[in-house]
């Protein structure tokens, strides 16, 4: 017999926290939860879940903060942002510190639950990929090891970041949707009614990251109407 799932939910308001321990229990997680960040932190540090679900605003220590920590020690712990603010600065705030995704308050059920399926079968699958991807601008990337460098600068990556690139990568000869990307990089089934700017945030942090200009990108492009194409240095000298 498999061991169920481990999820912390670090949540302060007494029925969400309640509410979201009966759901994942009743899908069959085993599932700690706690309401205060500074006993969140810790828990999240010990490396013992496959997944937190983490809200932003907590007593103690923030929700920021702790993914920020968690994130300092492993970019592979899957988490999720439970937050009530939706603006894009904190919705890019959580991503850019390493969240996989994130769930806006007031929420569903069944988004939830598809959304932590999703991303804890992403992180148990992984991708394969090319060990490195030359871009231009002098972009090298470590697929291997979350890391790369434009040119005397030093890269970090998250493993979601890199999980995009390499697919993006993989299907170089053609733009790739958001819809496809949901499907193929976080595990949305193709079903699902899916309402989230995940992808375009994320895709705004890696060109903070690999292009020189990203208002002007030349590496990670958008194909209007299409979707997302990485172009390879290999792909400028074909072109030109």
């Amino acid at each position: 017999m498999e061991p169920k799932i481990r999820i912390l939910v670090v949540e302060d308001e007494a029925a969400i926290r309640h509410g979201l321990v009966d759901v994942l229990v009743y899908h069959g997680f085993e599932v700690d939860a706690v309401a205060d960040g500074s006993e969140g932190l810790d828990k999240a540090l010990s490396g013992r879940y496959d997944l937190i679900l983490l809200d932003v605003m907590l007593p103690g220590c923030d929700g920021f903060s702790i993914c920020d920590a968690v994130r300092n020690v492993d970019r592979d712990q899957p988490i999720i942002m439970l937050t009530a603010k939706t603006t894009d600065a904190d919705i890019v705030n959580g991503l850019s510190l390493g969240a996989d995704d994130y769930v806006a308050k007031p929420f569903s059920i069944a988004q939830l639950v598809l959304r932590v399926k999703a991303v804890l079968r992403r992180s148990r699958t992984g991708a394969a990929s090319a060990a490195h991807i030359h871009l231009d601008g002098d972009v090298d990337i470590d697929t291997l090891n979350l890391s790369g460098r434009r040119g005397e600068e030093p890269l970090a990556f998250t493993r979601r970041e890199m999980e995009i690139l390499q697919y993006l990568h993989a299907n170089a000869e053609r733009p790739v949707s958001r819809a496809e990307l949901l499907t193929r990089v976080w595990g949305y089934d193709r079903s699902a009614d899916i309402e989230t700017r995940t992808v375009d945030i994320h895709v705004a942090k890696l060109r903070r990251k690999i292009e020189v200009d990203p208002k002007e990108p030349r590496n990670l492009v958008t194909v209007r109407g299409a979707g997302y194409r990485l172009q390879s240095r290999r792909d400028e000298r074909v072109t030109t």
